[in-house]
Parts: structure tokens; C-alpha cells; sequence
């Protein structure tokens, strides 16, 4: 047996359907996904088995002479005929080259005991048949057939149908209805014997061959091939036969059908979803759309305030520590600025970012993530726009409380001291011990001049006096320089704070955006445009 040769581009347009069928589910119709499944499945099937080997099958109602004219085909009394109410129950099947096809006749369902070959000695002058499995459908239109769907079974999995009419049904609503206008694009694969020939003239069968003609363009089939038959007289036999020799001996019946199966399937593939534009839509999220997220999560946990407030306490604090005492102590008879400006308890609304407006933040958290799959949506079929959007909000019920338990942990201390605030304020107090000391000196020296012992003749010594004057000025400038410099080097420092929690506040919050946010997105949008391109992929 020898497996069927697709032509170029047929394998990898049954990869891609098999993508289309992967990535289904939820987006496309259940009818369209379950049809390119069972396409996947029977072209499958197909092409594991015999390409020696064509399956033309003969279809058609009640007492179209199905069964006379499988019998003048084959040359053999292989199916039984009826009189008075004509049917075919089962399944008949006449192999031309029995090796290799019983895989193919089990795949096919037909029973051992319907199964018939041809003899090599009857088989003289008929090599060109060699490789034909003609089967005998039962009839698709019998009481029977409301129960068994034999009929509709062999008619998807054969290679080629002819289509036997009767020529007083030949526009039986029950045939074109149900079956040939959906055969657009199986022309090649589809023969009409219009049977029974001999009971009309010459006249007759002419105008209803262009009536039959007419009838099948006007429902889709671009290039019928009809072919008068009459079992009886053996007319157009041998044309019918060259017709299914032709096929056979081309050995690409099979391939052909499962094309035409595509080409069916993927057009209404394409009209439920086109592709269109649809690459052009992004398969991830940019940068810029994801410091546009991270932006808008900021603002919505409040992060700039955080670092305003965090700066405004750093500085406040620090003028406890580093400013010229005597200033600061005249501060003590105004009041507090840390009071007026209600920051004193900041550390805890830092530390509690969303208590008591939960709500007003989830809905900033909500506009933040619906503005994220707008943008990326746009032009989008609405399918697809309906499941990124749901991607995007599929965690963003818990975003505004991960978002503050991630944030909490990176509350600054505001207690903190640093180290050289702590040295600056001992240097500071140094010069004003150093400031009073000199008061002490000139008090001495001005008023008990000369009256000190002789180890302290110094003190009392009026010479030193404008000395001692001189440093303490020096004093007081150094002290007033220092806390000048002090204050300024506190500010750069609240700066620098600033920007240190605010980007670890903003690292956090784009990571924990990408988690929930981003990349479920992205898989969405992953998803898209692998559908959209298996959908390319399937047009060859």
C-alpha cells in the first residue's frame, strides 16, 4: 500500500487548520469548528491509506437506477435491483485491484460480505479502472434513510461522487437542497448521470442536459459534467467510465477532494472571520504601552503623592536635627508647621495607601487596565476583542489589593535618623558651646578686670577681649553657614529620597502589572495572531 503525495502546500495547510481548530474553541462557531475537526480527521485517515486507489461513489434517490447502473459499471450483477419500490439498503462495493484495499474498505465501513473484486479475466481492456472502489450508496432519500446516515457518511469520505438522476426527479429539491449547492469548488470531484436516457427522445434529453446545466451553475457549480446514461441500452456507459478512468488513473481524486474540502471550509472560515487587517493588530505589548500602564497604576495607588508627602516630612524632620539651634529654639514659641500641615501621622497614611478610598481606586485601576486593551484592540474582530478585553480584567478584581500589600512593604521610615544628621547637630552644638564660652570670657573680662588668680589672668586680660569678640562672630557665622549648607544638603537629600521610593514604588508596580495584567494579555493577543496567521496559512 502506498501512502497518497500531496501536492506542495496541502500539509501545511492542514497544519494550520489544525491550529485553527486548537485555537477555536470560544471564538469560532461550534458547527465550523466541529466541520474542520471531522475535515482534519478524515483527511487524516485519507492520506494514511492507499493511493493506488480511488473511491467513487454512486448517489441518488429512490429508483434513480443507482444500483442498474453500478451493475453495468462493473459489468456484474453485484447489486440487487428492485421492481415494484427499488432501494439499497446496504452498502455495495466492486474493487478493480483488490491488493491494498482492504485498510481502505474498513476505513470506509463496507461489510465483508458487500464487498466484491473483480476478476482478472473479466478486468481485459479495463486496466485504466484499475485502483477504482465503486460503491453503491444506499439511497439517500429512502424511509430508511431517516435513521442511517450511510448515505451522507460515503458521500463526505468518497473521492468522487456521481450523482445519478432520475430524469423525471433530476431537480428533486431533496438532492440539490441537501447536497449540490453546497458542492462550490467540487466540480472536479462531481458527475452527474443523468440516467434512464433511453425512455427519452433525442429532443428531450438534449433540452433537459441544458435545463440540468443551467439549473447547477445557478447553484454554484462553475463547470457541471453531465453525462446521459442509460443502464438499460448501455448508453454513455463507456463515457461515464471514461470519466472515472480518468480519475483513477490521475490517482489524485483523493488529494483533489480534500482540497476542495478546504477551499469549502475556508470560505466560511473567512466570512466569519476575516482576515483582512487583522495581522496588523500587535501580537504583544509595547514598551510604551506599558509604561503607560505602569503610569496610570501610579496614579491610581498614588505614588506621586507618597513621594511629595515623603518629601515634605524628610525636610520638616531635619530642621530638628540640622538647623542652627538658635533659630530652632526660637521656632518653639511659633507654631508647629508639622501641625498645620496635619503631616505628623503620614507615616501611617503611607503605610495604609488605599484605606478608606478602596472603591475610588479600584475604578482607576479599572479605567487603567479597559484604556490598555482599547488601544491594543483596535480594528480587532469583536470576538477577539471581547477575549483580550476579558484577559485584561481577568485578575483585576484583586489588582488594587496586591498593588497595596506590594506597596505597603516599601513604606518609608519616617522616624529615621540618618547618621550625619546626627554628627552635624553634635558639630553644631559644639559652636554653641563654644558661643557661650566666649560670652563667659567677656563677661569675666569686663567685670572683675584684674581680680582673677594669676592662672586665669588671661580671662581678665582686657587685650584678648576683641579676640575673643572676633571668634565668637567666627562662631556664629560658621554656625549660620553650616546650617545653611545643612539645609541645603537636606533637601537634595529629600530629593534623593523621593526618587529612590518612588522607583522602587514604581518598579513594584510594573512588575506586578506585568503578572496581572500584561501577560495574560499578551497571551491573548499571542493566541490572535497565531489564529489570524494559521487562517493565512490555510489559503495556501
Amino acid at each position: 500500500m502506498t501512502a497518497v503525495t500531496t501536492r506542495p502546500g496541502l500539509a501545511p495547510r492542514l497544519t494550520a487548520l489544525t491550529k485553527i481548530v486548537e485555537l477555536g474553541p470560544g471564538r469560532l462557531d461550534q458547527k465550523v469548528l466541529s466541520e474542520a475537526s471531522a475535515l482534519l480527521t478524515r483527511a487524516g485517515d485519507r492520506l494514511k491509506l492507499s493511493s493506488e486507489h480511488t473511491v467513487v461513489a454512486l448517489a441518488g434517490g429512490t429508483g434513480s437506477g443507482k444500483s442498474s447502473l453500478f451493475n453495468a459499471i462493473s459489468g456484474l450483477e453485484l447489486s440487487p435491483t428492485g421492481v415494484r419500490r427499488p432501494t439499497t439498503a446496504r452498502t455495495h462495493a466492486c474493487v478493480w485491484g483488490l491488493e491494498g484495499a482492504a485498510p481502505l474498505l474498513d476505513w470506509l465501513q463496507i461489510q465483508w460480505r458487500h464487498r466484491f473484486a473483480r476478476a482478472s479475466a473479466l478486468d481485459k481492456g479495463e486496466s485504466q479502472l484499475h485502483g477504482l472502489i465503486l460503491l453503491d450508496l444506499p439511497d439517500h432519500d429512502s424511509i430508511r434513510a431517516l435513521t442511517d446516515t450511510e448515505a451522507d457518511r460515503l458521500i463526505g469520505l468518497a473521492d468522487l461522487v456521481v450523482w445519478v438522476l432520475d430524469p423525471q426527479k433530476y431537480a428533486d429539491a431533496s438532492t440539490h437542497r441537501r447536497y449540490v449547492t453546497d458542492l462550490a469548488g467540487h466540480d472536479a470531484m462531481t458527475v452527474f448521470a443523468l440516467n434512464q436516457a433511453d425512455k427519452l427522445s433525442t429532443e428531450e434529453l438534449a433540452e433537459l442536459v441544458i435545463d440540468l446545466n443551467d439549473l447547477l451553475r445557478r447553484e454554484g457549480v462553475e463547470h457541471p459534467s453531465v453525462v446521459p446514461t442509460s443502464a438499460v441500452s448501455g448508453r454513455g456507459i463507456d463515457s461515464l467510465k471514461s470519466v472515472i478512468s480518468g480519475a483513477v488513473s490521475r490517482r489524485r481524486a483523493a488529494i483533489h477532494k480534500i482540497e476542495a474540502d478546504l477551499r469549502r471550509l475556508e470560505r466560511r472560515l473567512t466570512e466569519t472571520m476575516p482576515v483582512g487587517e487583522a495581522l496588523s493588530a500587535p501580537a504583544s505589548v509595547d514598551e510604551a504601552r506599558r509604561l503607560g500602564l505602569t503610569d496610570a497604576l501610579c496614579d491610581a495607588v498614588g505614588v506621586p503623592a507618597v513621594g511629595e508627602a515623603m518629601e515634605n516630612v524628610y525636610a520638616e524632620r531635619s530642621s530638628r536635627w540640622v538647623g542652627w539651634p538658635y533659630p530652632r529654639w526660637l521656632a518653639k514659641f511659633r507654631p508647629d508647621p508639622l501641625k498645620s500641615l496635619r503631616l505628623e501621622d503620614v507615616s501611617d497614611e503611607i503605610r495604609g495607601i488605599t484605606t478608606g478610598s478602596v472603591s475610588a481606586q479600584a475604578a482607576e485601576v479599572s479605567n487603567a487596565v479597559q484604556a490598555l486593551a482599547d488601544g491594543l484592540t483596535v480594528g480587532m474582530h469583536p470576538v477577539w476583542r471581547t477575549a483580550v478585553h476579558r484577559a485584561a480584567r481577568s485578575r483585576s478584581s484583586q489588582l488594587p489589593k496586591v498593588l497595596t500589600e506590594d506597596l505597603t512593604e516599601v513604606a518609608p521610615e519616617l522616624d529615621r535618623v540618618p547618621g550625619w544628621w546626627r554628627i552635624l547637630k553634635i558639630w553644631q552644638y559644639l559652636l554653641v558651646g563654644a558661643f557661650i564660652g566666649g560670652l563667659a570670657w567677656l563677661a569675666v573680662g569686663l567685670t572683675v578686670p584684674g581680680q582673677l588668680p594669676a592662672s586665669l589672668q588671661l580671662l581678665g586680660d582686657s587685650a584678648a577681649l576683641p579676640w575673643v569678640g572676633l571668634m565668637m562672630a567666627s562662631v556664629l557665622g560658621l554656625g549660620a553657614l553650616s546650617g545653611i549648607a545643612s539645609r541645603n544638603f537636606v533637601v537634595l537629600g529629600a530629593s534623593r529620597e523621593r526618587e529612590r521610593l518612588e522607583r522602587e514604588m514604581r518598579r513594584r508596580v510594573a512588575a506586578v502589572s506585568e503578572t496581572m495584567v500584561v501577560e495574560p494579555v499578551e497571551r491573548e493577543l499571542g493566541r490572535h495572531h497565531a489564529f489570524y496567521s494559521a487562517m493565512r496559512g490555510l489559503s495556501g
